[in-house]
């Protein structure tokens, strides 16, 4: 079986309140938060993507049990790596001292830490790989242009880690039971962001918008109507009910959102746990910061079947089912 052995998350140090962002733009904490439920998050000051990623690493490899030199494969998902070249998962690898892995990442937006588990867990089950780092880490905030208010206040920056590991089944039928993702390009303006222009001695071409935009009304109507399906398909390809499941863990996008997800699938709201209020939309490290607090906290015991999911940019969107 392919089970997450131990978790780890960063976030930086520097809280930005919702009235804090009200003293610097036209906004305030009752527009924010009663939009998206958000009223805080962390920003990067001294933080970088590949040091968050470093500590929440190390803290799932404690957890696990496992030493750096034991690791096969080390997948980062980021869209906001601090260098386009080396790698994060690179720098993390180099960071770590993990000698025999082989390192790269994965770029599928907030869907993906989903997108890098399913890529460690297809590595494993062929028989590559027996020991996998997975990381989904973002600086979101040097992304983001502080003079659109209704884009730069949903994000935040942070890292989140998980270790997997192939071993032999216990008899719990735990670990990894399904997993499945989607994507659809066609609809992928909706939520954007531009990279460095073409420019050379043969070719000059002006740059595009180097910041997010967000549809945020398409992006809402894509997520409420895709994660319901996706989380049921997932869950009935684990041979299991939506009953069965203990705990929903989504991308913090909006808690409208997440709340919409819960009336579709018909399940509480105390199935699924929330950190957005505090750390905002933090792309692909949202799921695995989550999830790691709600280890940390005991708030997941031994068995219980947990559904992950992301959903974003791309657009891309996947759910996983396990067996804690």
């Amino acid at each position: 079986m392919i089970k997450i052995c131990g978790t780890g998350s960063a976030l930086p140090a520097h809280t930005v309140t919702n009235d804090d962002l009200s003293k610097i733009m036209d906004t305030s904490d009752e527009w924010i938060s009663s939009r998206t439920g958000i009223r805080a998050r962390h920003l990067a000051v001294e933080e970088t993507t590949t040091g968050m990623s470093v500590k929440a690493a190390e803290q799932a490899l404690e957890e696990a049990g496992v030493k750096a030199e034991e690791l096969d494969l080390i997948i980062a998902a980021t869209l906001s790596p601090d260098h386009i070249l080396p790698t994060l998962a690179c720098e993390v690898q180099a960071a770590i001292g993990a000698t025999h892995a082989v390192a790269f990442d994965l770029h599928a937006a907030c869907s993906g830490f989903l997108f890098s588990m399913n890529t460690a867990a297809a590595y494993m089950q062929s028989g590559v790989y027996k020991n996998a780092l997975i990381i989904g880490a973002e600086t979101l905030s040097k992304m983001m242009d502080w003079n659109d208010r209704g884009t730069c206040v949903l994000f935040g920056d942070g890292a989140g880690a998980a270790v997997l590991r192939e071993l032999p089944d216990d008899g719990t039928n735990g670990g990894l039971k399904a997993f499945v993702q989607y994507s659809d390009g066609a609809r992928g303006g909706v939520l954007a962001c531009g990279n460095r222009p073409v420019c050379h001695p043969f070719a000059s071409h002006e740059p595009e918008n180097q910041y997010v935009t967000m549809d945020g009304q398409a992006v809402y109507k894509f997520a409420v109507s895709t994660v319901p399906k996706v989380v049921t398909e997932a869950v009935e390809k684990a041979g299991l009910t939506l009953a069965d499941i203990d705990h929903f863990v989504l991308h913090q996008a909006n808690q409208r959102i997440i709340e919409s997800v819960a009336k579709r699938l018909k399940q509480p709201m105390e199935k699924f746990p929330m950190n957005l209020q505090d750390c905002g939309n933090i792309s692909a490290a949202s799921v695995p910061i989550l999830l790691d607090s709600l280890n940390k906290n005991d708030m997941i015991k031994a068995n219980e079947r947990i559904v992950l999911a992301g959903f974003g940019a791309g657009l891309t969107w996947g759910a996983a089912v396990i067996q804690w």
